[in-house]
């Protein structure tokens, strides 16, 4: 058997409500409480479980998207209000990048981590 990630814990000020905003905004769905976690399982099977902190580090999180969904999540985001932005460190306000032939935002979470989705990944 190869290697594979099967999760990542996300600290958040609010667990429930930092799940609920990542499933929305990606399409996705926010699962059941398990312990002390509520995930938010992609595509590809791999969770980001959110727990309750309060200390922490701000994360980040890129996440590769069809092309076809792209304008669907960057609506989502705008619907939510969340501040987006085209380039890691913050700038660009209301902008997308298209690095490496392919389109690109970053978002920030309730909990203030910066959340990322791209259409193609880095280096073509």
């Amino acid at each position: 058997m190869s290697i594979q990630l099967d999760h990542i814990i996300v600290p958040a000020k609010d667990k429930q409500a930092s799940a609920e905003f990542l499933a929305r905004v990606l399409g996705l769905e926010a699962g059941a409480r398990t312990g002390p976690f509520v995930p938010v399982r992609t595509g590809n099977g791999v969770t980001l479980d959110f727990m309750d902190s309060d200390d922490f580090r701000r994360h980040h999180c890129a996440f590769l998207v069809p092309d076809e969904e792209f304008d669907g999540i960057l609506t989502r985001i705008k619907e939510s209000g969340a501040r987006y932005y085209a380039d890691p460190g913050g700038g660009g306000t209301g902008k997308i990048n298209t690095r490496d032939g392919g389109r690109g935002v970053y978002f920030d979470d309730p909990s203030g981590h910066a959340m990322e989705v791209l259409t193609v990944p880095y280096g073509g």
